[in-house]
């Protein structure tokens, strides 16, 4: 356990390393693993509950803390309420990561190593963090798959919630990857007919580069011969608030541009940056369920005859073929596609929970779909819904509006 401290503006940020163990409730696995979480207080706050805030992914490291806009646009008017703390979950960011030199080890080992890495785990973790804190109680703000790392906080060790803020997170409880993964082709669906009812001459210009990459014409600065699947991808932009204006950027340019090809692969999900976003991806919806490649085998009969038909976090097997980065992932990331992932949530538990907050539902999400946030919330009448089409998934990136809003909620307060 270590702790340094850093001053930044008006921010003190307190970098706490606790080693933790791998395998929580197993006192017979010595394997453990660090984890880092940055405690960030405004000048005068120093008597502020505490708010840990869980990021999205899953294998995405927490942000960093900075006022906008270098740092996240809600940390503001959370600092307001709180002293924040900033998990990077377990595998990224500054606690023990998981990257490429993990490849050494044997395919399976690293398999099974990673199973250790779920949203059950980080919870565990977050309670070992609290309680280094002294905090008796804190606060959650959980976007996307930190909103549903905390249902299984709800699911486990509600006493240690105050209050929860849930953004986009709200998950299938009780189903199979395969209920979630049918909708999301709905809302992609819809997603994709709605923008080219807005642009459509783009639906040719999307033809002219599926047929690039039919014949293999599609090279990437990184190497990589962009498949059919792979541009498709870039679909999944449609899920944010300004995403649209990604992809027409890139169908208004020459497909056999450098500019193209550049902005083609910083558009597409699941780089090597963070592997474990694909490696483990869909474990994500695996509430007691293999997965193998759930996505895949949903794919609905027309996406398969249209290509235009832009698909969003669908990860796909041909992928560990076709992309540098993630070929050296092949024998791990199949390995998990085989894991009988153990249940996750306890739904009587979750609504014996008691939990006080306020969730933002938004109504067009194409990650989580709004049928199955609507009956996870209904376990958590205690939890205020905001139901909005104002925003897309990542709205609680647009600035410190939503936050603001489910804290008023939260607390009976007013809201305009």
């Amino acid at each position: 356990m270590s702790v340094t401290t850093r001053r930044m503006q008006d921010l003190t940020i307190d970098d706490h390393f606790l080693t933790v163990p791998l395998v929580w409730g197993d006192p017979a696995d010595a394997r453990t693993i660090d984890i880092h979480a940055a405690v960030v207080t405004r000048e005068g706050g120093e008597g502020l509950p505490y708010l840990v805030f869980l990021q999205g992914g899953p294998g995405h490291e927490a942000p960093r803390a900075f006022h906008s806009p270098s740092g996240p646009s809600w940390l503001d008017a959370a600092l307001e309420h709180y002293r924040v703390v900033l998990l990077d979950q377990r595998g990224t960011g500054l606690s023990t990561p998981v990257g490429d030199d993990d490849l050494e080890r044997d395919a399976a080992e690293l398999a099974e190593y990673i199973t250790h890495l779920r949203a059950d785990a980080i919870v565990r973790d977050c309670e070992a963090v609290r309680q280094h804190l002294g905090a008796e109680r804190w606060s959650v703000l959980g976007q996307s798959f930190g909103g549903f790392t905390t249902l299984a906080y709800l699911s486990t060790d509600a006493a240690s919630l105050e209050h929860v803020y849930i953004t986009g997170g709200l998950s299938a409880v009780g189903r199979h990857p395969d209920d979630v993964y049918a909708v999301t082709y709905d809302k992609m669906r819809d997603e994709s007919e709605k923008y080219y009812r807005r642009f459509p001459a783009h639906r040719d210009a999307m033809r002219r580069v599926i047929d690039l990459a039919v014949d293999g014409g599609l090279v990437l600065p990184g190497g990589e011969v962009a498949s059919v699947s792979r541009v498709r991808s870039v679909g999944s932009a449609l899920g944010t608030n300004d995403g649209w204006q990604t992809l027409w950027g890139l169908l208004e340019r020459d497909p056999r541009s450098n500019a193209f090809r550049h902005d083609l692969a910083a558009a597409m999900p699941f780089s090597a940056r963070n592997p474990l976003y694909y490696v483990f991806h869909e474990s994500s919806y695996a509430d007691g369920h293999a997965t193998r490649w759930s996505a895949e085998r949903t794919e609905p009969a027309d996406f398969r005859e249209d290509p235009t038909l832009f698909t969003g976090e669908h990860v796909r097997r041909e992928w560990l073929d076709t992309v540098p980065g993630l070929q050296p992932w092949r024998d791990v990331t199949l390995a998990l596609a085989e894991f009988e992932w153990p249940s996750l949530y306890d739904a009587d538990a979750i609504a014996a929970s008691d939990a006080r907050g306020a969730a933002a539902v938004y109504v067009n999400d194409v990650y989580v779909p709004v049928e199955f946030s609507m009956e996870t919330a209904r376990l958590l009448p205690g939890v205020t819904q905001w139901i909005t089409s104002e925003h897309e998934h990542n709205g609680l990136r647009g600035g410190g509006d939503v936050l603001s809003r489910l804290i008023d909620l939260a607390h009976g307060r007013r809201v305009r």
